[in-house]
Formats: structure tokens, sequence, C-alpha cells
């Protein structure tokens, strides 16, 4: 049995994992660049964005810790999606695959708080497609 549909799904949800690495990646880079953040924060000339020292620290160093959450959590994510996707090639072990998708799916859409979740929804459907499609069988007679 071909197994196109869930591997195509899984690209599909790598994709988006790449993306939310990208997201992660940029807030690290933005966290390391103080000053473009500082210029971007006070040239606006909008009195709400204006922040104190300290509530701008805080945001500096909440903004690294998701950055770090969304970028190890991405990449730990493709790589568990192309471990179910090689256990797919040649339909080996579906079972297991789909067991991989769907735990990966759950556990990075928890961790990020939801920001995995539209990826996630392409590892659970590519999951659950793994466990319930079975292989026609063929009487002889």
């Amino acid at each position: 049995m071909k197994r196109t549909a869930e591997i195509v799904l899984g690209i599909i949800g790598a994709l988006g994992y790449a993306f939310m690495a990208a997201i992660g990646g940029f807030m690290l880079w933005m966290q390391n660049n103080r000053e473009l953040m500082e210029e971007t924060m006070t040239g606006t000339g909008d009195p709400t964005t204006d922040l104190t020292m300290d509530e701008f620290d805080a945001m500096i160093d909440l903004m690294g810790a998701g950055g770090w959450v969304l970028l190890a959590s991405a990449i730990g994510a493709i790589v568990l999606g192309i471990i179910a996707m090689v256990l797919l090639k040649g339909n080996s072990k579906p079972v297991i695959a789909g067991i991989i998708f769907i735990a990966t799916a759950v556990i990075v859409s928890f961790v990020t708080t939801g920001v995995g979740v539209i990826a996630g929804i392409f590892y659970l459907v590519a999951g659950i497609m793994c466990l319930v499609r079975k292989p026609k069988t063929t009487l002889e007679m």
C-alpha cells in the first residue's frame, strides 16, 4: 500500500514547523539586537508604547525564552517527522510512524502554547491516517 498522502501531510507539517523555527530564530535575533528594539519601541511616537527600562528588559528576556522554546520544539518536531516518514517509506512500520506523528503534534502544540497547532494538525491527520488505513486483503480461491 502506498502511503503518499501521509508522507505529503508530513512534509507540509514539517514545513509549518520550519516556519515556526524561523519565527523562533527571528525572536532570538531581535533579542540580541537591543538597539534596534529600543529604536522600534521609542521611534513610533505612540504614547501607549512607552515602556520603562524594567518592562523593556522583561520583554527582551521573555522574547529570548520564547524564541528558544519555539526553535527547540520546532527542530525536534521536524526531526521526529522525518523519522516517521522514513518509517512510512515502503509501508514498513505505519503504526509506529502514526504514534510518532500524533505524539509530536500534541506535545509540540502544548509546549508552544498553541503556536504550533496549525503544523500539528497536518501531523495529527497523517498520524490518524497511518493508524486507520489497513492494506487491502485479497481472497484466493
